[in-house]
C-alpha cells in the first residue's frame, strides 16, 4: 500500500470562516459608546472599548474610533467580533458607497476601468477586487460600465450577477442621470446645446462622426457653459447615450476639443491630463429598487484653468 505523503506546511488551503458581526440601530439620538455599553450588555466595558480602538466598530460601513462619536436613528452601526474592518485606501481610487450589491467609486485619471490581454491589474476593477476578497476570499466583482483610461469619476461595479445583469440589460431605464465635466479649448459661443450624430471607429481604432445611419451608432450629448475664462470653457455634459468617446468626438465636432485630448484635436494640456470627469451618477439601485444619487466635487484643476 502506498504510503501517502505529509502535507508541506502552509500547502494545505484553511477554509475559510466568515467574520462574526453584529448589527445594531439607535432608537434615538446618542453617541456611540453609551449606545454599544447599552447594546452589548454581556460584554464588558474594556472590550467594547478595544473594539472601538481595533477598528472593529463601524457607522454606515466606515471604520469608527471616536468613542463620541454622535449618532441618529438614521445610522447602523456594526461590530465585527472577529477582526478589523478594512478601511479601503488607494491613491486612485476613492470608495464612495458600498453595500451587498453594488460598488460606486471614484476612479482616478490614466487608470484602465479593467484589464487588458497585456494589463492585468493595477486596474481599478482588480484594486476594488483584492479589496472585497480581503472580506470573503469567495467574492465577486463584475463590470457594469466602464470610464475612459484617462477620463476620472465615478463608475459603478456589481457584487453579484444578478445586480449585474439587471443594470446592464437595462441601462437605459436604471441609469437616470449621468453628467460629466469637461473643460474645452475656446471660449463655447452658445450657452448650451444638443450634439447629435452617428458614431463609427476606424481601424486604428479612433471614433468619428457621420450623419450616415448605416456607418454607425446614434450619439446624443447635451452640454451646458458653467464658466468661461483663460481661453477655456468649463461645461457640464449629459450623455443621452453612451458610446465610446462620446463626449470626446462631439466635443471636436463642437470646434471646442476638450484640454489635453490630443487624440480628438486639442492644442494645449495645461494640467497634463484629458480634462473629463464623470461628476454625476444617478440610478435605480438593481435590487432594492431605490433611487441613488451621487456627485463629486469639481476636480481643484478644473477649476484652476477656468479660475
Amino acid at each position: 500500500m502506498k504510503k501517502r505523503q505529509p502535507h508541506k506546511p502552509g500547502a494545505a488551503r484553511q477554509k475559510f470562516t466568515p467574520d462574526v458581526i453584529e448589527t445594531y440601530q439607535p432608537q434615538n439620538d446618542t453617541t456611540l459608546l453609551a449606545f454599544l455599553i447599552e447594546s452589548m450588555p454581556e460584554r464588558k466595558r474594556t472590550t467594547i472599548k478595544e473594539y472601538l480602538k481595533h477598528n472593529q466598530v463601524a457607522v454606515n460601513n466606515v471604520p469608527v474610533t471616536q468613542f463620541d462619536r454622535a449618532l441618529t436613528p438614521r445610522d447602523v452601526v456594526k461590530v465585527n467580533l472577529t477582526r478589523e474592518f478594512r478601511i479601503f485606501y488607494h491613491r486612485r481610487v476613492q470608495l464612495v458607497y458600498e453595500d451587498d450589491d453594488i460598488i460606486v467609486i471614484n476612479k482616478g485619471y490614466g487608470l484602465l476601468s479593467m484589464g487588458t490581454d497585456r494589463i492585468k491589474d493595477g486596474t481599478a476593477y482588480s484594486i476594488v477586487r483584492d479589496y472585497i476578497k480581503w472580506h470573503d476570499p469567495r467574492s465577486k466583482l463584475f463590470i457594469v460600465h466602464r470610464l475612459d483610461r484617462d477620463t476620472s469619476g465615478l463608475m459603478m461595479f456589481a457584487k453579484n450577477e444578478e445586480a449585474k445583469e439587471t443594470m446592464q440589460h437595462n441601462w437605459n431605464n436604471m441609469v437616470l442621470n449621468r453628467k460629466y465635466l469637461a473643460v474645452v479649448e475656446g471660449r463655447v459661443e452658445q450657452e448650451e446645446g444638443t450634439i447629435q450624430s452617428y458614431l463609427a471607429e476606424t481601424s486604428q481604432f479612433e471614433v468619428y462622426s457621420t450623419q450616415n445611419p448605416d456607418e454607425g451608432q446614434l450619439a446624443v450629448t447635451r452640454y451646458r457653459t458653467l464658466q468661461i475664462r483663460n481661453g477655456y470653457s468649463l461645461l457640464e455634459v449629459e450623455l443621452d447615450t453612451g458610446r465610446k468617446n462620446q463626449i470626446r468626438v462631439h466635443m471636436k465636432d463642437l470646434g471646442h476639443p476638450i484640454a489635453g485630448d490630443r487624440k480628438y484635436g486639442a492644442k494645449s494640456s495645461p494640467i497634463h491630463r484629458l480634462a473629463l470627469h464623470a461628476q454625476t451618477l444617478r440610478f435605480v439601485h438593481p435590487i432594492t429598487r431605490k433611487e441613488m444619487n451621487f456627485t463629486t466635487p469639481i476636480p481643484a484643476s478644473f477649476a484652476k484653468m477656468v479660475k
